[in-house]
């Protein structure tokens, strides 16, 4: 009995790890919200506040995760702190999921 499935070998199962580790640090409503706003373009701290309307220190502390998940980086921008996305992947994967809660809730 053949199986048409690869097996799952140790640098597959490193992928899976990997991307379970992305999805746990996208798992908060506001990470998401965050990628997505990065997906537009750099952005510094207060324009993440002004655009999600949430607490500057929240929107640091989920800053913080992100960048621990080497989701985002940051960069000095005079006497601000400017945040990018690491890989525009993740603003992709962002999107799609996005769209298909979107999709789901009109059914």
């Amino acid at each position: 009995m053949s199986s048409n499935v690869a097996p799952v070998t140790t640098s597959g199962y490193e992928a899976y790890e990997a991307a379970g580790e992305l999805l746990r640090a996208l798992s908060a409503p506001i990470r998401v919200a965050i990628v997505a706003e990065l997906g537009a373009g750099e952005r510094c701290v207060h324009e993440l506040v002004e655009k999600l309307g949430a607490p500057q220190p929240l929107v640091s502390q989920h800053l913080r995760v992100l960048r621990g998940a080497g989701v985002v980086r940051s960069a000095r921008r005079g006497r601000e702190i400017a945040y990018s996305l690491v890989d525009e992947h993740v603003a992709h994967i962002v999107a799609d999921a996005v769209s298909h809660a979107r999709e789901g809730s009109r059914s």
